[in-house]
């Protein structure tokens, strides 16, 4: 199957793509700011350059978008165009998380992980507690968690 629209406009469209500042790290950052938590971002010399460090909790908050980085969940589709090259890249990006996620281990981080699909969640349903959790997550000694649309689970 060939793409729908030309390469011009796809080259275009995929370099709107954002990589930091997106909306679900930004809504997340302003929740967390407002109950009090300070942060830094993208701190170069940790693994993988985090979303939010909170040197205070000796904690780091990933956040990933459910299509980027392959989450088991209904935002991810394998693309009907290119199917190999995305799943390449995906495995490739899945890789380097885990590698990531290591190095932080070993350097004594606590990691926590916020998928896409959680601050989906959190915006359609005001039941659905994210910060809550995250806030809660921060406070308690949990070396690792991850937060999806269904809740909070372990590494």
């Amino acid at each position: 199957m060939t793409d729908v629209v030309d390469p011009a406009t796809r080259s275009r469209m995929m370099s709107g793509i954002k990589g930091k500042n997106t909306s679900p790290e930004v809504m997340i950052r302003k929740a967390l700011h407002a109950r009090g938590f300070r942060f830094r971002l993208y701190v170069k010399t940790l693994p993988g350059k985090p979303d939010l460090i909170l040197p205070k909790y000796k904690t780091v908050i990933l956040v990933h978008g459910c299509f980027w980085h392959g989450h088991n969940c209904r935002y991810f589709k394998v693309p009907k165009t290119r199917t190999a090259f995305w799943l390449d890249k995906i495995a490739h990006n899945r890789a380097r998380d885990e590698r990531e996620y290591l190095a932080l281990k070993a350097l004594g981080w606590r990691v926590l992980v916020v998928w896409e699909c959680a601050v989906r969640a959190a915006r359609r349903d005001a039941g659905f507690q994210l910060v809550e959790f995250i806030a809660g997550w921060l406070r308690g000694e949990d070396e690792e968690a991850q937060i999806s649309e269904r809740g909070v689970e372990g590494l």
